[in-house]
């Protein structure tokens, strides 16, 4: 402290300074205040912070999800964006990822793209989230955008898949029709749906998909809870084979850790893009949040079949260590 023995001074700094940090008035009501001139109260200011009376730091509240989404992107070769926890003063860890991804979606849609989707929760909490962003007065849709379904989008169960929700709500937002792909996403026979596929709107649809701009997806698990496993398409042989072998999925195709398909004739039984595909697309997106999503997560990345990574800090913490 250059001052130490200015008393008189000191005492006035430290006044003046909890007037203004702590009860937060300005520097005119302290000249009112204390019956001094305003540039006084500056004066004084700047000598608390000379003096280091008073010591200002700035915490940057996203700094850890910055860093770990450098040490990520580093680590599997895409930008992999972590989303903090209290991201849009959203408490939800779901809502703050999608809700993230949902901004990113406005910034890349350009004219006459085509945006292909998969289903499920994630998606369709996006496709929620679009909604919500696109009331704003200053949104307006680009012209020309197709949306597409991704993989096969009929259900043979109840379970909730969301397939047809998310496309429906993407299209509002984007002002365009959807192009569903009414199939099953896992036919019983191979050539069953080689014939299928062969019919000029369903080669069409599937066509569109492959050459998507934008292509966004979650990554599914093989716990017994898993979507997959609920939707009546796999025998319990396949669904055991699946949980000893497979970490999850992405766009309903099964891959080990190093992100290779685990069972060839289910992969071909799968209607929609295939991975390979899935790599050509200009921005490949994968949205995902919570431990469970960490396998999964970790063989996509690792396959390399997406280049943009959104996820929240628990489940990046998780792959930091993988």
């Amino acid at each position: 402290m250059k001052d130490k023995f200015d008393i008189k001074r000191i005492s006035q700094s430290v006044e003046v300074a909890k007037l203004y940090y702590i009860d937060e008035l300005d520097q005119k009501e302290i000249a009112k205040k204390l019956d001094v001139s305003r540039p006084t109260v500056s004066r004084l200011l700047q000598y608390a912070r000379e003096n280091q009376i008073v010591n200002i730091a700035i915490h940057n509240p996203y700094a850890k999800a910055i860093e770990l989404g450098e040490v990520l992107s580093e680590k599997y070769g895409a930008e992999v964006v972590v989303v903090p926890d209290n991201y849009d003063d959203l408490e939800d860890p779901l809502e703050a990822v999608t809700a993230y991804a949902a901004n990113l979606l406005f910034q890349l849609v350009e004219k006459d793209n085509t945006i292909g989707i998969g289903w499920g929760k994630t998606i369709n909490a996006l496709s929620n989230q679009l909604l919500k962003l696109s009331k704003s007065e200053s949104y307006k849709a680009p012209s020309g955008l197709d949306l597409v379904q991704l993989k096969g989008s009929v259900s043979l169960s109840h379970a909730e898949t969301y397939a047809y929700q998310a496309i429906n709500n993407f299209s509002q937002v984007f002002n365009s029709r959807p192009q569903y792909l009414p199939l099953p996403t896992i036919f019983d026979e191979v050539g069953t749906k080689d014939i299928v596929e062969a019919d000029r709107f369903m080669n069409r649809i599937l066509k569109m998909g492959r050459e998507a701009d934008i292509a966004v997806f979650s990554a599914g698990t093989v716990r017994k809870n898993a979507l997959l496993f609920q939707l009546d398409y796999l025998t319990d042989s396949e669904k055991e084979n699946l949980r000893k072998n497979a970490t999850g999925d992405i766009v309903s195709r099964f891959i080990d850790s190093k992100g290779n398909i685990v069972d060839e004739e289910l992969n071909n039984r799968t209607v929609g893009i295939q991975l390979e595909e899935l790599k050509e697309i200009k921005h490949s997106i994968l949205i995902a949040n919570g431990t469970s999503k960490v396998s999964g997560v970790h063989a996509t990345l690792t396959g390399g079949y997406c280049n943009h990574v959104i996820i929240d800090t628990l489940l990046a913490q998780n792959l930091v260590g993988k």
